[in-house]
């Protein structure tokens, strides 16, 4: 996992299946153990962002071949709360957004991608379907940054707003905004993100 080698992942995977691991045994000991490493090397500045990117990477391609097993079986992985998280309507960036959503999982959430550019209307309708404990939205221009207080206000005319809390971040999004719109937490990193999570999960 350290290695970041995605192939040599999804091969640690597929051999843990053959020699009969439990897979959500496999999730949580060797995928989920090989990102926190780098999430500690992260916190102690010994790692950079790219690490922390391909180690995302890497455990994504590993829980692809996993996961899938864990149903058949008839089981889920611990699950701490729900999730849903996407980029808002009028921002294509993915690469912070999805690393995020990885981290989360990695640490026990259940979480729905909602992709990039996703309008108010999406949000909405997945909060009423999936009732999530938490949406967690992500802005990485300036000019999208209001559309996180557009979904906001949404939640609240929808009647929504104090069934789940919101998370928000992104390159130009700060703690004051996330204040001045409303938002329960702010996350300036993924770490911090699942940080945050955790806490409002405790509160809840």
């Amino acid at each position: 996992m350290q290695n970041y080698d995605e192939d040599a992942v999804r091969i640690g995977a597929r051999e843990a299946l053959e020699k009969g691991l439990d897979p959500a045994e496999s999730i949580q000991s060797g995928l989920m153990r090989g990102l926190l490493d780098v999430g500690e090397r992260w916190n102690c500045g010994e790692a950079f962002i790219t690490e922390v990117m391909l180690a995302a990477s890497a455990f994504k391609a590993g829980l692809e071949i996993l996961e899938p097993k864990v149903t058949e079986k008839g089981r889920s992985l611990k699950t701490l709360g729900r999730v849903v998280i996407g980029t808002v309507q009028g921002d294509i960036h993915d690469i912070g957004k999805s690393i995020v959503a990885v981290m989360l999982k990695a640490f026990g959430f259940e979480v729905q991608d909602l992709g990039v550019d996703v309008p108010s209307d999406r949000f909405i309708e997945v909060v009423k379907k999936s009732n999530p404990d938490i949406v967690g939205m992500s802005a990485l221009l300036t000019t999208s940054m209001p559309e996180q207080k557009k979904v906001i206000e949404r939640l609240g005319q929808a009647g929504l707003r104090d069934n789940v809390k919101v998370m928000v971040g992104g390159a130009p999004v700060t703690k004051s905004w996330a204040s001045e719109i409303g938002a329960d937490a702010y996350g300036e990193d993924a770490f911090e993100a699942v940080n945050k999570a955790k806490t409002l999960i405790a509160k809840r």
